[in-house]
C-alpha cells in the first residue's frame, strides 16, 4: 500500500466499512484528522453527516460481509428477505457473537455452511435456498435478551406455505417438498423435514395435522380463500361502515319510466365493457327483437343484461347467505351470457384472469374468497353500503370467465332496488371515473374513490327523469353521458347534473 496515501486508501473503501489490521494505522489518522466516524466496533464511516441507522441501512449486507465473511444468510432473515422488525440479521458463520449496530443487530450461529441449493449473494455472501430457509425455521426458537426469535412461528409458516399453494399451485408445494427432503440428512433435520412434508400434506388434503391459520384451515376443508382480498374487502367495509348513509328513494316513474330506465342501465352497462350499439339499434334488440347478424352474441348480450334489469320480482331478489350468492350468481350470469357458450355462462372459471395489472382471484379460491367476503359485509346496514361491497366483492374476485363486471353491477342495483332505493347507473362518460375509482381500492386499498364515484352516479341517475326513450335520449345527450371518456377529456368536458349544466 506504500504507492497510496491513507486519504487515497480509505476513499476506495465504501461509505461504511469493517477496520481490519491491514488499515489499522489509517484509520487511527484519519479518526484524528476527522475524515472518519465510527459508528461501531471495528465500523467507521466517512459520511459525517447523516444519522448512524440511515448510514448502516444503505450499506448493510457490505457491513455483514466485512464482519463474517462468506456467512449463509439464514432462518428468519433468509425467508423475509430483510431484516427483522428488531433490526436482526440471522447468520450462519464459522465464528463470532452477536455485534450491535446503529439500527440493525447481526446475530451469527454456528450451523452448516452453504450448500449447493444455496445462492451467491451481495459481497461474497450466501442466501439460503428456499427450501432451507424453511426447513431451518421448522426449529423452534425463543426470543432472549429483548430480540425476536431465531425463526418464524408456525403460524408463519403455515401462511406461507399457503400464500405458496395460492400463488403458485400444488405442484410447487410438491417441488418444495421433494427438495426439503433430499436436503434434510446434509443439515441433520430429518424429523423438521418430517414435519414440514405432514404439514404441506395437510394443506393439500392428503394428510392430517394441526393447523391454526384460517386460510390455512380453510384449505383443508376444501375451501382456500384469498387473504390478500379478504383485507381488501374489510378495508372497504371499514371505510363504508364510516360513510354517512343517504338514502335515494326510488322514483315512482311509471311503468314507461321504469322501462327506460331499465333499458338505459342494460344499454350503459354493456357499453362499459365494449358492447358499443347505438341508441337505436340497442332499441330494436330490446323491444323489437331484431337481432343483427353479423353481432348476434352482442345483442344477446344487451338482451340478456336487459332481461334481468327490467325484471323487478328478480331485483327484488339479494342473498342471504353465501350459498345463496353463489346461485343468484350464477343464475344471472348464465342469462346475460346464454348465447356464448365457450364462455361457459353460470360457470365459475376454470383459467385465471386479469385487468392490466390486476391478477384476479385464481380459480380455486372463488368459492371461498365469495363466502368470506360475504360474511365481511353482511353487516352492512344501509343499501346503498352494501351495494357498493357487493360490486366491488364480485368485480374483485371476477368469479367467470367474461361478464364480470355486469354481473357485478347487477349484484349492487339489486341491493338498492330491495332496499328501496335508486339504482346506479354509469353512462358511457363516466366509465374512466369508475374504472379508475375500482383500481384505486383494488391496487393502492383506497376505497374513498370508489365510494364518492358511485356516490354521485346514484345521485345523478335520481336527477334524470328518465320518461319515456326520445325525451330522456336528448336529456342524457344534454349531460354528456354518451361521450367517449378520452374525447370528453381532451374536450374538458364532464358528466353533468339534469337541468344545471353543471358537472
Amino acid at each position: 500500500m506504500s504507492e497510496f496515501s491513507a486519504a487515497t486508501i480509505l476513499d476506495l473503501l465504501p461509505e461504511a466499512f469493517v477496520s481490519g489490521t491491514e488499515i489499522s494505522r489509517e484509520v487511527s489518522r484519519a479518526m484524528k484528522a476527522g475524515r472518519l466516524r465510527k459508528l461501531a466496533s471495528r465500523l467507521y464511516t466517512r459520511n459525517l453527516t447523516d444519522p448512524p441507522e440511515a448510514v448502516v441501512k444503505r450499506n448493510l449486507w457490505g457491513i455483514v460481509a466485512g464482519y463474517f465473511p462468506g456467512a449463509l444468510i439464514a432462518d428468519r432473515t433468509a425467508l423475509e428477505n430483510a431484516p427483522a422488525e428488531d433490526g436482526s440479521v440471522c447468520l450462519v458463520a464459522g465464528h463470532g457473537k452477536d455485534i450491535t449496530l446503529p439500527g440493525h443487530v447481526l446475530r451469527p450461529r454456528r450451523g452448516i455452511g452453504p450448500q449447493p441449493g444455496d445462492r451467491p449473494f451481495i459481497a461474497g455472501l450466501f442466501l439460503s435456498s428456499t427450501a432451507r430457509a424453511i426447513l431451518e425455521n421448522m426449529r423452534a426458537s425463543r426470543s432472549r435478551g429483548g430480540l425476536l426469535a431465531r425463526t418464524l412461528s408456525r403460524r408463519q409458516i403455515e401462511e406461507r406455505l399457503d400464500t405458496l399453494i395460492r400463488r403458485s399451485g400444488e405442484d410447487a408445494a410438491n417441488r418444495l417438498r421433494d427438495e426439503v427432503c433430499a436436503l434434510a440428512p446434509a443439515l441433520d433435520m430429518v424429523e423438521e423435514a418430517a414435519a414440514l412434508n405432514a404439514l404441506i400434506g395437510t394443506l393439500l388434503g392428503t394428510r392430517e395435522a394441526a393447523l391454526s391459520v384460517p386460510a390455512a384451515l380453510a384449505r383443508r376443508l376444501g375451501r382456500p380463500y384469498d387473504p390478500d382480498r379478504l383485507a381488501l374487502f374489510q378495508t372497504l367495509h371499514r371505510a363504508l361502515r364510516n360513510h354517512p348513509p343517504l338514502a335515494r328513494l326510488a322514483r315512482d316513474r311509471g311503468t314507461e319510466g321504469a322501462t327506460t330506465l331499465a333499458f338505459f342501465e342494460a344499454y350503459f352497462s354493456n357499453f362499459i365493457e365494449g358492447t358499443e350499439f347505438a341508441v337505436d339499434e340497442a332499441a330494436d334488440i330490446v323491444f323489437r327483437d331484431v337481432i343483427p347478424r353479423e353481432r348476434s352474441e352482442d345483442a344477446h348480450d344487451v338482451l340478456g343484461t336487459w332481461r334481468i334489469v327490467s325484471d323487478r320480482t328478480e331485483m327484488r331478489r339479494v342473498p342471504q347467505d353465501a350459498a345463496a350468492l353463489s346461485v343468484f350468481l350464477k343464475a344471472r350470469h348464465a342469462t346475460i351470457l346464454a348465447s356464448r357458450p365457450d364462455k361457459r355462462p353460470g360457470e365459475f372459471k376454470q383459467a385465471g384472469n386479469r385487468a392490466g395489472a390486476t391478477v384476479f382471484v385464481a380459480p380455486d379460491l372463488v368459492t371461498g374468497t365469495l363466502e368470506q367476503g360475504f360474511d365481511i359485509g353482511r353487516s352492512l346496514e344501509a343499501p346503498f353500503q352494501r351495494a357498493v361491497y357487493m360490486m366491488f366483492l364480485i368485480a374483485e374476485v371476477h368469479p367467470f370467465a367474461d361478464g364480470n363486471g355486469r354481473a357485478a353491477r347487477i349484484m349492487m342495483n339489486a341491493e338498492l332496488v330491495a332496499g328501496g332505493e335508486e339504482r346506479i347507473v354509469i353512462p358511457t362518460v363516466y366509465r374512466a371515473n369508475y374504472l379508475s375509482a375500482l383500481k384505486a381500492l383494488s391496487q393502492s386499498g383506497q376505497p374513498e374513490p370508489l365510494i364518492r364515484m358511485l356516490d354521485f352516479a346514484q345521485k345523478w341517475t335520481v336527477a334524470v327523469e328518465w320518461g319515456n326513450l326520445d325525451a330522456t335520449r336528448r336529456e342524457l345527450e344534454a349531460c354528456n353521458a354518451f361521450l367517449d371518456p378520452n374525447v370528453a377529456d381532451e374536450e374538458g368536458r364532464r358528466l353533468r347534473m339534469p337541468g344545471t349544466g353543471m358537472a
